[in-house]
């Protein structure tokens, strides 16, 4: 092959390495994808999933305990008395369409990965719903294991808030809601939570959640007052709110 032949040769040889070189980029990066791909789809539905049976499943323990037992003298006994792993009671929020949701002691990722919301036992301790006066204040995950609050932003001023245990409904009522806060933030789960308008004792609930949705860099927060409460009858009448 003479001189000149063997130099018009080399840049077609550079250019195969080149194009191999991209198509291996180019498998690289839609295996990355697919890869990404399965989880998200792992974190934001699958958790989902595996997160609706076990609340479903420790939710139907809790009801067939309350079947087996009878209230002592009309009062709701203690978390403890009523614990089966944790669970004294459901929360119903009908704005936020996510069915009943079980309520455990804790708001740790091992609680709260369990598709429950859980109640504060620090840095603030939450007041309990038959307390005379306090604060029932909850988190839940926004997204992924149950995402239980996932809706937050659909509740409004005047929208109900329903507690259930084994004798008494607890009927709240939203008041006021804080859109934006720093995660950092624990006056709004104080007995009288800060920034909800309110400044003496009473019965409130404060939701909390993550947010913007699938992020944790703020918290968003909704207020309800307590408005009433009702005695579970036997058939287990839904109070209006929920009808």
């Amino acid at each position: 092959m003479s001189r000149s032949r063997r130099r018009a040769a080399a840049p077609t040889g550079n250019r195969g390495v080149l194009a191999g070189f991209l198509s291996l980029l180019g498998e690289f990066l839609i295996t990355a994808g697919l890869v990404l791909g399965l989880f998200v789809a792992y974190s934001l539905w699958w958790t989902n999933v595996l997160a609706d049976r076990q609340a479903s499943a420790r939710g139907d323990e809790i009801r067939r305990q309350w079947q087996r037992s009878e209230p002592a003298g009309g009062a709701p006994a203690e978390p403890g008395a009523l614990d089966t792993r944790g669970g004294i009671g459901f929360l119903h929020v009908p704005a936020m369409k996510n069915g009943e949701v079980l309520v455990k002691r804790g708001t740790a990722p091992d609680v709260l990965n369990d598709g429950v919301a859980g109640y504060y036992t620090e840095p603030v301790k939450a007041g309990l719903p038959w307390e005379k006066s306090g604060n029932f204040s909850l988190a839940a995950h926004r997204d992924g294991h149950g995402a239980k609050f996932h809706n937050i932003d659909k509740v409004g001023n005047g929208d109900a808030v329903v507690f259930e245990t084994r004798d008494t409904w607890y009927v709240y009522k939203v008041f006021a809601e804080l859109r934006q806060t720093s995660k950092y933030n624990v006056d709004v789960i104080s007995p009288v939570p800060k920034e909800s308008g309110r400044t003496a004792p009473g019965r409130y609930i404060t939701l909390t959640t993550c947010t913007p949705v699938y992020t944790s860099k703020y918290r968003y927060i909704v207020w309800g007052e307590l408005v009433r409460t009702e005695k579970v009858d036997a058939k287990r009448t839904l109070p209006v709110e929920l009808r």
